[in-house]
């Protein structure tokens, strides 16, 4: 079934539609290429050769070597591995360091292992979603195995200073990892002498389908494998890939690649039409987190007197998608954890809903989506004042 001919998609930071490319490359290996990578014969190695074409394109869109490229399901079991793996280096290094800020990926990872006996510093950020590089790096002890910081929030789309903060966890010689799903394809990223050991991606951010996810592990890093059995990723993963999603995630890796001007240009020029347009036409509406320092398809905005779910309401039955947070999250009846975490009152927060844009976006749909949103907020105002 298509998408409706109408349908506004501006929530690409939940998922991506497949890029029709990256659909083709892969076509064959669901098809008549459904050789196991790991067999010894011709017909098998065609799927490991495969794998490593994109392994390659994978690396080269990170700025790293492929054999530092373990492909996964998702972002967050790359996450997971991360942690996991960083943790089992030195069993009595049992504190990490993270934010308030984190996907649950790594929020819930941490918070398990809480209950298990580690500990964990939670690192407060300030009214823009930025976290304190003192506070950083006085929160790292001698015991402390990890640091783990995404680099760009999902929500909010601002960005951590990822530079500085590299800095320091390498000063201090602590394994780093950080959370780069929303940022793979939106920023350029060059992991070469970085001083990052861990960073996880997901393919479905970035117009590859859903279900397959990559780690990059430093080939300094000491790794130790999250899943165990047989000796495929060089023995860092075992399960026979998913070759036909792998070879999407190459395709989609090189796309991003060919795309980052356009992405930080077009893009980035879309969401600030779609946001000038909205302070415009719509009374009472402020920027959630960093305005200076975000990813360039991403705006989450506040609606004083209107509640965001009953909002969603309204613009997803004229076809226009948004969210009011994280889609890993949603459903829940608490207010957004980022938001709250920056200060935020209970209030703005359930009055906030975030727009991510694509380069398969237009200016005619930024256009129809103002009129719709300006319209739905002028309705759920005047509802809550009756």
């Amino acid at each position: 079934m298509n998408a409706p001919a109408s349908l506004l998609y501006f929530d690409n930071n939940a998922t991506t539609r497949v890029d029709p490319e990256v659909v083709q490359e892969m076509l064959p290996f669901l098809t008549e290429q459904y050789g196991n990578p790991s067999s010894p014969y011709s017909f098998g190695k065609r799927a490991a050769n495969a794998l490593e074409q994109a392994r390659e394109r994978v690396a080269a869109l990170l700025g790293c070597s492929a054999p530092e490229v373990l492909f996964t399901s998702c972002g967050t079991e790359s996450t997971n591995t991360a942690i996991h793996s960083a943790l089992a280096v030195d069993r009595d290094a049992q504190h990490i360091v993270t934010t308030r800020v984190e996907h649950s990926a790594t929020l819930k990872t941490c918070e398990s292992l809480a209950k298990r006996g580690y500990e964990i510093t939670w690192l407060g950020v300030d009214s823009k979603g930025q976290v304190d590089l003192e506070e950083l790096e006085k929160a790292i002890r001698p015991d402390t195995a990890l640091v783990s910081a995404m680099w760009a929030n999902n929500e909010t789309g601002t960005l951590f200073p990822m530079q500085r903060i590299q800095e320091i966890v390498k000063k201090k010689g602590v394994f780093f990892h950080t959370d780069a799903v929303q940022v793979i394809g939106k920023v350029p990223v060059n992991l070469q002498d970085a001083g990052t050991h861990f960073l996880s991606l997901s393919g479905h951010k970035l117009h590859c389908p859903k279900g397959v996810g990559a780690l990059y592990v430093n080939r300094k890093s000491r790794f130790f494998p999250y899943m165990t059995g047989g000796g495929q990723e060089n023995g860092k993963r075992a399960g026979t890939q998913n070759v036909a999603s792998i070879v999407a995630l190459g395709k989609a890796c090189e796309l991003a690649q060919q795309n980052l001007e356009h992405e930080g240009s077009y893009v980035r020029q879309l969401r600030d039409d779609f946001e000038r347009l909205v302070f415009e036409q719509i009374q009472g509406v402020t920027i959630n987190g960093d305005p200076e320092s975000r990813l360039p398809n991403t705006t989450s905005l506040s609606f004083e007197r209107t509640d965001a779910e009953a909002l969603l309401l309204f613009l997803d039955q004229k076809g226009l998608c948004c969210s009011a947070g994280s889609a890993c999250t949603a459903g829940s009846l608490n207010p957004s954890h980022v938001l709250k975490a920056m200060g935020y009152s209970d209030e703005r927060a359930r009055t906030s809903l975030r727009f991510s844009f694509s380069r398969f976006n237009t200016a005619t749909e930024i256009l129809h989506g103002v009129e719709l949103l300006k319209s739905g907020v002028s309705r759920v105002r005047s509802l809550s004042a009756a």
